[in-house]
C-alpha cells in the first residue's frame, strides 16, 4: 500500500483540536502520510503552519505532502506536493520539484492517463462517494469508475471523497493503493480511535 495506505488530509474547520494536535493524533494511531490542505489562510500563515507540521511528521517518520503550493513544499522540506487540475501544470511543477513527489487530482479516466504520462508519482481519483469537504467536488464517480481507472493506469491510485469505515474495504478491493480521508476521521467522536480503525482495516490488505 502506498505510504501505509492512508493519506490523512487536514481540515482545521472540522476539528476542535489544533491542527498540530490533530496530526499528532492520527500519527499516533499509525497513519504514515499527511497532506496539508488549506484554502483560506494567507500564504504566510500556510507556510508557518507547514513548517510546524513538517517538524511533527519528521518526528514520526511520516510522509508530508502540501496541497497546491510547490514553493512552500520546497521551502519547508516537505516530501512533495499535491496539485489539482487548476494548479501549476505537472510539467512545470516537475522543473521546480525535481525528484520530489508529485500527486495529481483527477476526476476521469482521461485525466488519470494524462497524469501518468506526465510523470506523476500517484493520482488522487474522486470523488468516489458524495462528500461535504470539497464543495466543488462534483458528481460522485462510484466504485465501478474507480475500478476502471485502477485497471487503466500503472501508477498508484489514491481514492478520495466520502470514504468512511463502512465503505473502505470496497474501495481497496476496487484496486486503490491508498485512500485519502478528511471528514471520515475528523467528524468522528474520537479522532485517534477512528484513525486507528482505518489503519487496522488497511493493514489487512497490505502486501
Amino acid at each position: 500500500m502506498l505510504f501505509g495506505g492512508i493519506c490523512f488530509i487536514t481540515d482545521r474547520r472540522l476539528s476542535a483540536l489544533s491542527i498540530e494536535d490533530t496530526v499528532k493524533a492520527v500519527l499516533d494511531a499509525g497513519v504514515k502520510w499527511v497532506q496539508y490542505r488549506e484554502k483560506e489562510l494567507t500564504r504566510r500563515e500556510i507556510y508557518l503552519t507547514a513548517e510546524r507540521l513538517r517538524r511533527i511528521t519528521q518526528e514520526y517518520g511520516a510522509v508530508f505532502i502540501i496541497n497546491d503550493h510547490a514553493d512552500i513544499a520546497l521551502s519547508v522540506g516537505a516530501d512533495g506536493v499535491h496539485l489539482g487540475q487548476d494548479d501549476l501544470p505537472l510539467k512545470e511543477a516537475r522543473k521546480v520539484m525535481k525528484d520530489k513527489i508529485i500527486g495529481i487530482s483527477t476526476h476521469d479516466l482521461e485525466q488519470a492517463k494524462e497524469a501518468e504520462e506526465g510523470g506523476a508519482e500517484y493520482i488522487g481519483f474522486g470523488p468516489v462517494f458524495s462528500t461535504s469537504t470539497k464543495k466543488a467536488a462534483g458528481t460522485p464517480r462510484g466504485i465501478e469508475v474507480l475500478k476502471k481507472v485502477t485497471d487503466a493506469v500503472s501508477i498508484p491510485v489514491v481514492a478520495i471523497g466520502g470514504i468512511k469505515l463502512d465503505n473502505l474495504e470496497e474501495v481497496i478491493k476496487a484496486g486503490a493503493e491508498a485512500v485519502a480521508v478528511a471528514s471520515g476521521i475528523l467528524t468522528s467522536d474520537n479522532i485517534y480511535r477512528t484513525a486507528r480503525e482505518f489503519v487496522k482495516i488497511v493493514n489487512k490488505y497490505s502486501t
